[in-house]
C-alpha cells in the first residue's frame, strides 16, 4: 500500500542520509516517477525532504525533523525479538540478553514462524569472540598469531573494527598498522589472543563501510572449475560447493560449475570426500591436483 511505502520511505531516509530517486525505486521495486510522487506527497504531509539535483543528487530528510511516533507494531517487535534471540544463540553475549529482556518485556508476540538457532557457531569461539568485542568497545588493539592460507604463521597487532560471521566461519575485520590498510582475519587460524594497551592510532569509520570498501578490494584468486557429478551426489555439490548444474544428462548425471578459490583447501578436501562420483573435466591443472592428492593418499595406505 502507498500510505506503508511512503512511512518506508521516510524510515529509510532518515538511516540512510542522501539516496538517489533511482537507488529508491530499485529498493522499493517501483518505478523513479513513483518515487518521484511519493516524495511530493511526503513534502505535502510536512515531511522536511530536501532535493538536490545533478549527477550526485537525491533526496535527504533534514537533520532538524525527529520521528516521535511509536516505530515498532506487535509484529516488528516479533521480528526484532527473533533477531536478538538468533544473536544471543551465536554469542552468549550478556548485553544482548539484557536487551532480549526488555524486548521481552514489552513484546505481546514472538510468533513469525521463524527460529534462529546460531548456538553452534560459538563452539570454540565463544572466549575469543568475547575477548575481541571488549577489544572493540574500548578501542584497544590486539595482539595475535595467525597462520594464512599458505600455511606462514606471523604474529599481527591489528586494531579491532568488528567481529562478522559470513562464508560460514567467524572472522576479524581488523586494521593493520603495518600495512597501513584494512584486513579480515579467520579466528580459527589464530592463537595466543590478547588485548594490549594501545589505544587505535587513528579514527576508523563505521564497521560496514569499511566492509564494503574491504570487500571491493577482495585479493583471493578465483578459479571457475567444470566438474562431471553423478545423481548421487548434486546434492552435496549444491550445498557444500555452491554448483551450478550447467547440463543435465538423462540418467540424472550433470554438468556443473564451481567457483572456488586458489590457494585454500576445503573445497578439494571436498571434491576428494564425493570419490568417483564426481570427475573434473576442466581446468588441467586442477585436475593433476586433485590427481597429485589421491596418489599421496593411496600411497600412504600401502
Amino acid at each position: 500500500m502507498k500510505i506503508e511505502r511512503l512511512y518506508a520511505i521516510t524510515i529509510y531516509l532518515l538511516n540512510h542520509g542522501k539516496t538517489s530517486s533511482s537507488e529508491l525505486a530499485k529498493y522499493f521495486e517501483v518505478s523513479v516517477r513513483t518515487i518521484q510522487r511519493d516524495i511530493d506527497s511526503l513534502c505535502l504531509a510536512g515531511i522536511p525532504i530536501i532535493s538536490f539535483a545533478g549527477a550526485t543528487g537525491g533526496y535527504e530528510i533534514s537533520e532538524r525533523f525527529i520521528l516521535e511516533k511509536q516505530l515498532a507494531t506487535s509484529d516488528d517487535y516479533s521480528y526484532i525479538l527473533t533477531a536478538l534471540q538468533g544473536l544471543v544463540s551465536a554469542t552468549n553475549d550478556n548485553k544482548a540478553k539484557q536487551i532480549l529482556e526488555k524486548i521481552c518485556s514489552i513484546s505481546k508476540s514472538n510468533n513469525n514462524g521463524i527460529i534462529l538457532d546460531f548456538s553452534v557457531l560459538r563452539e570454540g569461539d565463544e572466549n575469543v569472540l568475547h575477548l575481541l568485542q571488549s577489544a572493540v568497545i574500548k578501542k584497544r588493539a590486539v595482539n595475535f598469531t595467525y597462520t594464512n592460507n599458505d600455511n606462514v604463521t606471523r604474529t599481527h597487532t591489528v586494531e579491532p573494527i568488528a567481529v562478522l560471521y559470513r562464508w560460514y566461519a567467524w572472522y576479524l575485520l581488523a586494521y593493520s598498522k603495518v600495512k597501513d590498510d584494512y584486513r579480515i582475519y579467520k579466528l580459527v587460524r589464530m592463537s595466543g589472543l590478547k588485548i594490549t594497551d594501545e589505544p587505535f592510532v587513528k579514527l576508523h569509520e563505521s564497521a560496514d563501510i569499511i566492509l564494503k570498501k574491504t570487500d571491493k578490494k577482495d585479493s583471493r584468486q578465483y578459479r571457475s572449475v567444470t566438474v562431471k557429478c553423478k545423481k548421487a551426489a548434486r546434492s552435496r555439490v549444491i550445498e557444500y560447493l555452491n554448483g551450478r548444474v550447467t547440463n543435465e544428462f538423462s540418467n540424472g548425471d550433470a554438468l556443473m560449475n564451481l567457483i572456488v578459490v586458489e590457494n585454500e583447501q576445503l573445497w578439494i578436501g571436498t571434491l576428494l570426500s564425493l570419490g568417483d562420483n564426481i570427475q573434473i573435466i576442466e581446468p588441467e591443472d586442477i585436475r593433476e591436483r586433485i590427481i597429485t592428492a589421491a596418489q599421496k593418499i593411496i600411497k600412504l595406505y600401502k
